[in-house]
């Protein structure tokens, strides 16, 4: 039997930053120019995230938590964890090479049978559920009094549970081959880097916004490349224990 070959288009493009965060970062060092004077050891945020995977067409909405401990004023070591959800889209052309082979000569079988509509488009919308894990260091910028920038590199692991959504019977036998059990699960690590601006209200309160660029290659077995993500998030975040700033 000859196959059909899906053309793969393997190119992924990072996500583009929030508008927002360039004029967030640009207009901080107008917050203050004395040098901070209080400094704590630990801190901790939450707050809303959202996280979009452009090649997939993710776009999940969830919950961040931070805390950490402040090694001096501008190393800090952490744990970082976020959990998020919404809806993608899997579409032929993301497939393996041998998956797109398999699903192109199914359909143009079932279109020489003509059990296929005129312009029949194959697309598996599915719910997602993505959790991540990060642990390491985060570097301070403390000039400001009222305002702390950071950078930090992310590394660590992402756990994501897919469930196929398909929306006629096509899609879902196609769905119920690539998902046996109804859905798909899958843990792998990240990379990247990441940073914002703490906004402080007071000492032991101030405003967090941040973003995270990482790469993951989450569902090697059915996805043809790595995917690149972004996370912004923002909410409060909390400083407590002793000055170490003096």
């Amino acid at each position: 039997m000859k196959y059909q070959k899906i053309h793969v288009d393997s190119r992924t493009r990072w996500p583009r930053p929030p508008a927002w965060l360039p004029l967030v970062l640009a207009l901080a060092p107008l917050a203050g120019f004395a040098q901070q004077a209080y400094v704590s050891r630990f801190d901790m945020f939450t707050g809303y995230t959202f996280l979009d995977s452009p090649l997939v067409s993710l776009k999940e909405n969830g919950f961040h938590f931070q805390t950490g401990v402040r090694a001096n004023t501008w190393l800090s070591l952490g744990f970082d964890y976020s959990i998020s959800a919404g809806d993608l889209t899997l579409t032929p052309n993301l497939l393996v090479p041998g998956l797109q082979q398999e699903l192109g000569a199914e359909l143009a079988q079932l279109a020489a049978a003509g059990q296929i509509p005129a312009g029949y488009t194959l697309v598996v919308p599915a719910h997602s559920r993505t959790q991540t894990f990060a642990a390491g260091p985060q570097f301070n910028y403390r000039h400001f009094s009222k305002v702390t920038l950071f950078i930090r590199p992310s590394a660590g692991a992402i756990h994501e549970y897919a469930t196929p959504q398909p929306k006629d019977p096509i899609a879902a036998a196609i769905a119920a081959q690539l998902a046996p059990s109804g859905h798909k699960t899958d843990t792998v690590a990240f990379y990247g880097f990441g940073g914002g601006a703490d906004f402080n209200v007071s000492r032991h309160v101030g405003l967090r916004v941040q973003a995270d660029f990482v790469h993951d290659h989450l569902f090697s077995d059915l996805i043809a490349s790595g995917r690149n993500t972004v996370r912004v998030s923002i909410g409060p975040c909390f400083n407590f224990g002793s000055n170490i700033a003096r």
